[in-house]
């Protein structure tokens, strides 16, 4: 059991970055989950604002699942960074990845990254900031959303 003090943990964590890597598959995804979770308990998340994120993380890491890379496998890589204002959470991968037609491998829009083509206007209105593009060095995709948190 910790010594510290909830709010010497809320002033650890923040400003810091997490990383969590992931098999690209479906059943990984919970763990990205937990972790938000986990991340979350170090300061005040209102559980509407939690269920929000939970979802716009899941959408991001299923876009990565599905349509980086195929039947060949890969990792999917998340980045958490709390902030004492706001939450920015990153989904990279080394697949696919977008081209600069806004299309992810030249066959679909963004739009339509998840089944039913609603997974980046759904993250879209839940992210106060929303970015997309190319991983590093060209290779792959990045998905990476910020939510402003309030007091």
């Amino acid at each position: 059991m910790s010594s510290q003090t909830p709010e010497r943990a809320r002033k650890a964590v923040a400003g810091t970055a997490i990383r969590l890597t992931i098999p690209a598959k479906p059943e990984y995804i919970t763990l990205c989950r937990l972790a938000l979770t986990g991340l979350a308990r170090t300061r005040p998340v209102g559980d509407e604002v939690l269920a929000d994120l939970k979802l716009a993380l899941t959408e991001a890491a299923s876009n990565s699942v599905r349509h980086a890379y195929h039947e060949v496998g890969g990792q999917v890589e998340i980045t958490y960074a709390l902030h004492g204002d706001r939450l920015e959470i990153e989904v990279t991968d080394e697949g696919k990845g977008f081209e600069g037609n806004g299309r992810v491998g030249g066959e679909q829009e963004l739009g339509e990254l998840t089944e039913g083509g609603l997974g980046i206007a759904i993250i879209r209105a839940i992210a106060d900031e929303l970015e997309l593009g190319s991983g590093a060095n060209g290779r792959g995709s990045r998905l990476r959303f910020v939510k402003v948190l309030s007091g």
